[in-house]
């Protein structure tokens, strides 16, 4: 088991910046494979990042690629995601997972249904 709890979200002009984060606790956390994901009011969930257990390999949905960063911390148990030149269209709840992997230290995962453990989520509001 993990525990993820997510903070920073909050309203920013568009154009501006956020940073997420989300801390772990529970089992080691260097075991698990990390992402975010975001859902929009009337939508589904839907991927925006992930890395890996070594954070060396990165995945991004193609709407933040070159906007958003993720990176994780393995001293203070974290991952972050990094948002820049934010737009309406971002604006979500987004919600930290994270996913056991024991065979591979640089796979990375993209879909929902991979991940074990998520977070409550945080809202991030974009205005124009």
């Amino acid at each position: 088991q993990v525990q993820l709890v997510e903070s920073g979200g909050g309203l920013v002009q568009a154009g501006g910046s956020l940073r997420l984060s989300c801390a772990a606790s529970g089992r080691t956390f260097s075991s698990f494979a990390m992402g975010w994901f975001r859902q929009a009011s009337g939508k589904e969930r839907e991927f925006v990042a992930a890395i890996s257990r070594n954070g060396r390999i990165t995945d991004y949905v193609d709407s933040v690629e070159g906007r958003f960063t993720i990176s994780r911390d393995g001293a203070r148990n974290t991952v972050a995601l990094q948002m820049n030149n934010l737009k309406p269209e971002d604006t979500a709840v987004y919600y930290c997972a994270a996913k056991p992997m024991e065979w591979s230290y640089s796979s990375v995962f993209t879909k929902r249904v991979e991940y074990d453990f998520w977070g409550q989520g945080t809202q991030v509001t974009v205005s124009s």
